[in-house]
């Protein structure tokens, strides 16, 4: 007898999270022999915490994990793989966005042998700004790091205990669980499905988020970014080198003139932004080495509340 396991990242969810679990009941549950809905608290400031404990009270099968501060939500999804027990599990945003009859879809892939199955998306029902970023996001990661990430991108997936393991033993900081799962390879289908506007609260994925994630994924899963330092590094010596010859024929022939102070102005504050700029991405490189070398825990656990009648890891810290 087959389990899924369905987790759920909780931030600032309050007042979509009953609506969720409605849906997830009537369209999901009744398809499933065995399930377990672990939904993990990452850090919310509203009542979030209260209704996933007034949900556990109606289902013995709801598993609740608070964080003791907002950790993003690759720990938070890491925090749900950690603690659940089935034989595998799917991740499930709390914004209803996502229609909650993906969750069979991509369990009726996972029971033909694959080990993960991801929900694209065919179309998002958003705002031009929101596409954009996504589509761009997407496309330079196709390009600079994972080839194979669908062009719709994807959130809500599936993938086996074997796939859960595995992440589990990679244990990374300022990493993307998606590009985790693409990366490992295992056997992979897809399900496809249009992404709903938002229409109940607000989403808390700020672009600063959005940017830490575009830079996450391209220094976690790419060389581009050092590439581009030594090419744009050997680029401007191969203009300097050509320059410096122009400029020292000139200079013997005696048609250099005295004026000059503009362009050697615009050259310096070129090749000042360009030394910042390489700087900023090897602090960047550098920062995550540091940030990895103190072993610190990918999330910490403040609360649990398990009713149902299986057994779970007792570790917070991992």
């Amino acid at each position: 007898m087959n389990k899924l396991s369905i987790i759920i990242p909780v931030y600032y969810n309050s007042e979509t999270l009953e609506a969720l679990y409605n849906d997830i009941e009537k369209e999901v549950l009744p398809q499933l022999n065995d399930y377990e809905i672990v939904m993990v608290d990452d850090g919310s400031g509203d009542s979030s915490w209260e209704v996933m404990n007034l949900i556990a009270e109606k289902d013995s099968n709801v598993k609740l994990i608070k964080l003791s501060r907002n950790f993003g939500s690759h720990a938070a999804i890491y925090a749900g793989l950690s603690y659940c027990t089935g034989d595998c599990a799917t991740i499930k945003a709390a914004d209803l966005q996502e229609p909650s009859s993906i969750l069979i879809d991509m369990y009726k892939k996972w029971e033909e042998g694959n080990k993960v199955v991801l929900a694209v998306r065919s179309d998002r029902k958003e705002s031009f700004s929101q596409k954009l970023f996504a589509n761009l996001y997407y496309w330079l990661v196709r390009k600079f790091a994972i080839p194979k990430m669908p062009k719709g991108g994807f959130d809500c997936y599936l993938i086996d205990r074997k796939v859960i393991d595995v992440l589990k033993c990679l244990d990374e900081v300022n990493s993307a669980v998606t590009l985790q799962i693409l990366w490992s390879g295992f056997k992979t289908d897809m399900i496809y499905y249009v992404r709903k506007k938002r229409e109940v609260g607000s989403s808390k994925w700020t672009l600063a988020k959005k940017i830490k994630l575009v830079v996450d994924s391209m220094i976690g899963f790419s060389f581009f970014p050092i590439r581009f330092m030594s090419v744009l590094g050997i680029f401007f010596t191969v203009i300097a080198f050509c320059w410096g010859i122009w400029v020292l024929i000139g200079k013997m022939l005696g048609r250099v003139p005295v004026e000059g102070w503009t362009s050697l102005m615009i050259i310096v504050i070129l090749s000042s932004g360009m030394i910042l700029t390489t700087l900023g991405i090897l602090g960047e490189y550098i920062w995550r080495a540091l940030d990895a070398s103190r072993n610190r825990p990918v999330f910490i656990v403040d609360e649990k509340n398990f009713n149902c009648n299986t057994s779970a890891e007792e570790n917070e810290d991992s």
